[in-house]
């Protein structure tokens, strides 16, 4: 759970209407642009390519750095190689004091802003001039980036004006161009009359000796061209071995971040040069070139593990900050540090800016995976985040969601407390199949969405006296019913088994599993996960059946990653690995085992589909069910905008984290409306719970059903 402080951030942001329109809007839109711009480029080509030049570098970066070294000093740099941020900045102050620099003007560095160069430099009397527009307007702001390519998204036109008013003392009206030219009549003298221009770099060529800047606005090549000495700052990760290799990552940069294909100005620097300062006379000077390459322990950390080392594939696009449900309503003053933002963002922050802020807002990760999708550099994000939320939970336990967690992986005390909860709910039930209000500590449980009521029967104790009338038996299934279709959706159960049944299978049911441990892993609770593995793995006995069945994803994708808490050669691995691969969701294995059929009643049915996270990103399951459902006689199937966005469920985190999952529920809610159906099809029922819930509470008559439970009833097996 959030801390208050954390909390109190979340809500400010979501109250801020701006924020809420502008940022809303972006990553509304980005998608789809990102999408076009890619039409005739292979993304997963290029991400390929920018994986193996960028992990190339990483694994060899003593040798980057060595022959970067020489190859920009050759051509008359200077290199200083800083073992620490403190070092780097202690470099800065002092070639600042020698060279009597008084005003600097600067391109954006997110390094720079790692070493506190604004705020040091300040406080030495040294004028700092941020020139991206973006962070000139927040420097204005005296607020930090919302967004690590877009830092002032976060303003509106408006509110801009105020501040260029406050500034330039003369009105300013909210015109986006006559704003742009305020910015560039003031920027006009900072550039002519600055001592010294500092860039940030987005790729350092080792070979050459050559440092690349690529901007919109032409302003980080006023800041290179311009004051007779340029520094650049940056960091090892940004190494490239050769000149080829960094074409990749400019194909891949402009389309990730702002949706284009090229950005306006991509600029090369190697080494000092000799440039004309007197055009009378034709008088030459040697342009002064130094280069601070950032080689900290937070850096050297993440290189010593084999996959946070992923990191260094990042090219800071920024592409898992605009798909990132979370990031579009809170923005990256509340998911970030003062210097990264967002999913990397939090990641970054943890090894180089402040671990304590990154400890707090892992948390907002849903864990949906959309930013794995669009990476640039092909890292996975959101399980490295899942592995900084092991760690910090392995080093500070929460006590309340520890005894909650023990309490589940003890399979007949969980159960217990089901049947017995099964009871106690009926004074808030009245006897209906949905909680509208629970009270205390359990209200985060109907906030903004109604709650399903306990089965008064649990499905194990139901499935002995079910009737599985197969005639020409094709094999044996074992289910795996998760804790939702064992303890509140038990019809559900039935349908998948009436299904399989009608396609030849016949479906067992062992007794003895319990919980997946998806809500132990998801909390980072590794400890509990691996006993709910151990004890899944005993009571599934994989090996006596054809298939595995599960009607929901979270449940698959988890039986899956059993092997991964056994060590690779022991007997366990291996039963892991055979319940794994033999595990499968309901609508992947029906369309598998041949249960596409047009037999259905013809009635008319709208229906329109919501993508879970783990069916469609862990389990890569996204065209079977949407013929299962459209072969149906009399299904129409409609999509709705950002099907596969998250419903805001996401296990625990709907409860942890209401605020930002009830908003994100409510973007659901509103994209099913508009489609006009009658049925929400999903595949999971923790989505079914969610969106059931939330259309419940707002009294909308849509219904909500499982694939199977549609199937079921259109083909007359129920």
């Amino acid at each position: 759970m959030a801390s208050d402080g954390l909390k109190k951030e979340i809500q400010n942001a979501l109250d801020n209407a701006t924020l809420s329109r502008t940022l809303g809007n972006f990553c509304k839109t980005y998608p789809q642009r990102r999408l076009n711009v890619y039409k005739d480029v292979d993304f997963n080509e290029v991400q390929g390519q920018i994986k193996e030049v960028k992990s190339y570098a990483a694994q060899h970066v003593d040798e980057m750095i060595e022959k970067f070294t020489a190859n920009c000093e050759k051509r008359g740099g200077h290199v200083f190689h800083a073992k620490s941020t403190e070092e780097a900045m202690e470099f800065v102050r002092n070639l600042v004091k020698e060279k009597g620099v008084k005003s600097i003007i600067k391109s954006k560095s997110m390094a720079s802003e790692e070493i506190h160069m604004n705020q040091v430099l300040g406080d030495d009397g040294v004028l700092v001039q941020e020139t991206d527009l973006g962070e000139f307007i927040i420097s204005l702001e005296e607020n930090t980036p919302v967004h690590m390519v877009m830092p002032a998204l976060h303003l509106n036109k408006e509110e801009v004006a105020d501040l260029f008013t406050d500034y330039t003392k003369t009105k300013n009206e909210p015109i986006i161009s006559e704003e742009v030219k305020t910015a560039r009549r003031v920027m006009r003298e900072k550039f002519v009359t600055a001592d010294m221009g500092v860039s940030g770099a987005n790729v350092a060529v080792a070979e050459t000796g050559t440092v690349f800047t690529m901007t919109n606005e032409g302003n980080g090549r006023m800041v290179g061209t311009l004051p007779k000495i340029h520094l650049y700052v940056f960091g090892i990760e940004k190494f490239v071995d050769k000149l080829t290799d960094a074409r990749h990552i400019f194909k891949a940069l402009p389309r990730n971040g702002t949706a284009q294909r090229l950005t306006a100005y991509l600029s090369l620097y190697t080494g000092a040069t000799q440039v004309v300062t007197d055009k009378e006379t034709d008088e030459k000077e040697t342009k002064e070139f130094y280069t601070v390459i950032l080689d900290d322990p937070g850096r050297r950390k993440i290189l010593e593990d084999k996959e946070y080392s992923q990191m260094f594939n990042c090219i800071r696009c920024g592409a898992c900050l605009d798909v990132c449900p979370a990031f579009a309503l809170v923005g990256g003053h509340v998911y970030g540090s003062k210097v990264y933002t967002g999913g990397i963002g939090t990641l970054l922050s943890h090894f180089l800016v402040d671990e304590e802020r990154a400890a707090q807002i892992q948390n907002i990760c849903l864990q949906c995976g959309r930013c794995k999708e669009v990476c640039g550099g092909g890292i996975p994000i959101t399980d490295l985040i899942m592995k900084l939320r092991e760690e910090n939970v392995a080093k500070n336990p929460n006590p309340v969601k520890k005894f909650a967690l023990d309490a589940v992986s003890n399979r007949k005390l969980f159960h217990s407390m089901l049947r017995i909860a099964a009871v106690a709910q009926e004074p808030f039930s009245k006897g209906k199949p949905m909680i509208r209000h629970l009270p205390m500590f359990l209200s985060g449980l109907t906030d903004g969405r109604s709650f399903p009521t306990i089965a008064q029967v649990p499905f194990r104790d139901e499935f002995p006296e079910i009737v599985q009338d197969v005639k020409e038996v094709k094999g044996k299934i074992a289910m795996f019913a998760g804790c939702l279709l064992d303890f509140v959706y038990t019809d559900l159960a039935k349908d998948v088994i009436a299904n399989l049944n009608s396609i030849g299978y016949v479906v067992e049911f062992p007794m003895d599993q319990g919980c997946c441990g998806c809500p132990a892993s998801s909390l980072g609770d590794v400890e509990n996960a691996t006993l709910q593995a151990k004890m899944n793995i005993e009571a599934m006995h994989a090996e006596d059946y054809d298939y595995i069945v599960s009607a929901c994803p979270s449940c698959t994708h988890q039986l899956k990653k059993y092997q991964e808490f056994f060590e690779e050669g022991t007997e366990m691995y291996a039963r892991a690995k055979e319940l794994g691969d033999k595990a499968f969701d309901f609508c992947k294995l029906f369309h598998m085992l041949g249960g596409v059929s047009n037999e259905g009643d013809s009635k008319e049915m709208k229906v329109t589909y919501h993508d879970s996270c783990h069916l469609c990103r862990s389990l890569h399951v996204v065209n079977e069910q949407r013929e299962l459902l459209t072969s149906t006689p009399g299904v129409e199937l409609v999509e709705m905008n950002e099907h596969d966005n998250c419903c805001g469920f996401a296990g625990s985190y709907s409860v942890l984290n209401p605020e930002i999952a009830g908003e994100i529920l409510e973007k659901k809610i509103n994209n099913i409306k508009d489609t006009g159906a009658d049925v929400v099809a999903v595949d999971c029922p923790g989505c079914m719970m969610q969106i059931r819930g939330g259309l419940d509470a707002r009294g909308i008559d849509i219904k909500v059903k499982h694939t199977a439970e549609i199937l079921a009833e259109k083909r007359g097996l129920v």
